[in-house]
């Protein structure tokens, strides 16, 4: 593990695709309300090596997260299994375009509870023309190679690379990660979406869409089962205008780890998801929407 580790580190850091990340990712980081961030990765770059972690897997806990950059409890270390599941179980996650990992707990977290879920008319209406098929769990690493998709008119930047694709498909052979497939009816993967479940919680962590609408059918889709299977939040991380058009709203990170602790062995076992036929997707009616 530890050389295939390495093995993709390098091959993140090299070749014209490994060079590009780390323009766009040192770009990234230039933006002046970024420029202070280096500060808060020296200090916790410093604790790790006057007191290390003392056996727990993070630096910090989450409510002791740094306030610039926001949420930072550790840089580095190895995106084991084990290590992804006790992230998650906290609330912490790994992100980061170069260098070594950042692991995080915002202040702020993007979240959708399942029974404030909103379906539009014309995405019912997609759902019943029956366009395309959803699966879960069949195509996991092509679900991620789509999310790291260049999106049209933007910089081919993303934090989606390797490592984060070989850490994650380990993770979801252990059966806590998912993806959801949408297919057109020749077969092609048109959207989809992938993340991680914990306890009643579920990490959205990323989407795509290459026909229309078809990461918001991923999205409705997943938590049409989510609702069914017992599990109580969708989390997005940081709020965008896209989160907020799917219904999440913004709650403290406070707020966020009660819930993860409310929920705790909660939802279903580790293991591979299938579709359940018998739920009607586009009939849903959270919350007595309509």
């Amino acid at each position: 593990m530890a050389e295939r580790g390495e093995m993709t580190r390098m091959r993140d850091l090299t070749g014209t695709e490994g060079l590009l990340r780390m323009v766009y990712g040192l770009a990234y980081a230039a933006r002046p309300r970024r420029l202070a961030h280096p500060f808060g990765f020296a200090q916790i770059g410093l604790e790790r090596l006057v007191r290390g972690r003392n056996g727990a897997p993070f630096l910090r806990r989450p409510e002791e997260a740094l306030e610039t950059p926001d949420g930072l409890v550790d840089i580095g270390g190895p995106m084991t299994v084990d290590r992804l599941v006790a992230a998650y179980e906290k609330g912490i996650f790994p992100w980061c375009h170069v260098g070594p990992v950042k692991w995080w707990a915002p202040s702020q977290r993007a979240v959708l509870f399942l029974e404030e879920s909103r379906i539009e008319k014309n995405l019912r209406r997609l759902l019943r023309q029956d366009r395309f098929t959803v699966t879960f769990d069949t195509r996991f690493r092509e679900v991620m190679e789509a999310c790291a998709e260049p999106r049209p008119g933007r910089p081919a930047l993303t934090w989606i690379s390797p490592r984060f694709m070989d850490a994650y498909e380990a993770l979801h052979e252990a059966g806590h990660a998912h993806s959801v497939e949408v297919r057109d009816k020749d077969g092609n993967l048109a959207g989809g979406l992938y993340g991680v479940a914990s306890g009643g919680v579920f990490f959205t962590e990323s989407q795509f869409a290459r026909a229309r609408d078809t990461s918001k059918v991923a999205f409705v889709t997943l938590n049409r089962h989510l609702a069914e299977w017992g599990y109580t939040v969708n989390d997005g991380k940081d709020m965008t205008g896209h989160l907020a058009a799917l219904g999440m709203r913004s709650i403290p990170r406070a707020e966020f780890v009660a819930l993860l602790h409310a929920n705790a062995g909660k939802g279903r076992a580790p293991g591979r998801w299938e579709i359940d036929t018998s739920l009607d997707v586009a009939g849903w009616m959270p919350g007595g929407e309509g």
